[in-house]
């Protein structure tokens, strides 16, 4: 998934639950600027960051290790 991608997700996922911007970045204890931002696909966020956001959303981080 690219920074477009996961923007789009966590921005459609938001506006279903009908949580504004100012309160998804305030529970997740990032700037507003910065959840703007990543929701545009403009910022790659910190690991910190897209935990919190997805814990508040109720999504989950899937990685796929190759070895």
């Amino acid at each position: 998934m690219d920074k477009k991608e996961l923007g789009n997700s966590i921005r459609e996922r938001r506006k279903f639950l009908k949580i504004t911007q100012e309160d998804l970045a305030d529970i997740s204890g990032i700037s507003e600027r910065t959840l703007r931002s990543i929701e545009k696909g403009e910022a790659n966020p910190e690991l910190d960051s897209l935990l919190n956001i997805c814990e508040v959303l109720g999504l989950s981080i899937d990685t796929n290790v190759m070895k």
